[in-house]
């Protein structure tokens, strides 16, 4: 998938790695990007196109692809941190976390397949995350989603590639967001987190490990399971 003359979505694209997304994309020649958010006139970057796009709003997703026809690059970034644990926590706020990484990426991309396939495949990318591997207390409803974000990922690989569809994952650790702000933990810039997500779908891979942790938690699945506690 080659960066420059493509025409981009991203979601969640008003701050944080989104509007870093979004930025990149025009500075390596994109020729169009759809940068989307839930409330678009937060999005403040020149020369995007703005939509409104809630990944939890079927209805806002479909009016996104009916306006977006031309789009060969689906960033799926749109996500949300409730920190929630999974026994204790609030089942109102945990739903949130899956329907916004889960069902949120699953219908974004049921709704832009149609699309990629009729602009010759394109490519998709999901943001994920190194707690999918290796959860922690405080982030069990974070952790579970983009578990099955993961998951997701690897199974909508198999769904599109008949349709020429490149489909990839970005696995982070924290990086210095707004999301993250409350977090006391080493923080990976964000403009090198989507450099090298940018890098990694024009070099074709499926899996992006864009920092030390995403590489531990990865190498952890091979342990034993008292590892990951």
């Amino acid at each position: 998938m080659e960066i420059p003359g493509s025409v981009a979505l991203v979601t969640g694209a008003n701050r944080g790695i989104g509007r870093h997304f979004a930025q990149q994309l025009k500075q390596r020649g994109a020729a169009k990007v759809y940068a989307t958010a839930r409330t678009p006139e937060r999005v403040d970057l020149p020369g995007v196109e703005v939509l409104r796009v809630d990944v939890t709003d079927p209805d806002s997703i479909a009016a996104a692809a009916a306006v977006a026809g031309d789009v060969n690059l689906l960033v799926n970034n749109a996500g949300v941190s409730t920190a929630q644990n999974l026994v204790t926590g609030d089942l109102d706020k945990i739903r949130l976390e899956m329907e916004t990484h889960f069902f949120g990426a699953l219908g974004m991309v049921r709704a832009f397949a149609p699309i990629l396939a009729a602009n010759g495949g394109g490519a998709i990318l999901n943001v994920l995350s190194a707690l999918s591997w290796m959860p922690h207390d405080g982030a069990g409803a974070y952790s579970t989603a983009k578990a099955a974000e993961w998951s997701l990922t690897n199974a909508v690989r198999l769904e599109l590639a008949g349709q020429g569809t490149q489909v990839s994952g970005l696995v982070v650790g924290a990086v210095d967001t707004d999301m993250m702000a409350a977090w006391d933990v080493p923080k990976k810039d964000p403009v090198d987190v989507v450099r090298s997500a940018l890098d990694g779908i024009e070099a074709g891979l499926t899996e992006i490990l864009a920092d030390e942790s995403a590489v531990l938690a990865k190498a952890s699945l091979a342990g034993k399971q008292e590892s990951l506690a």
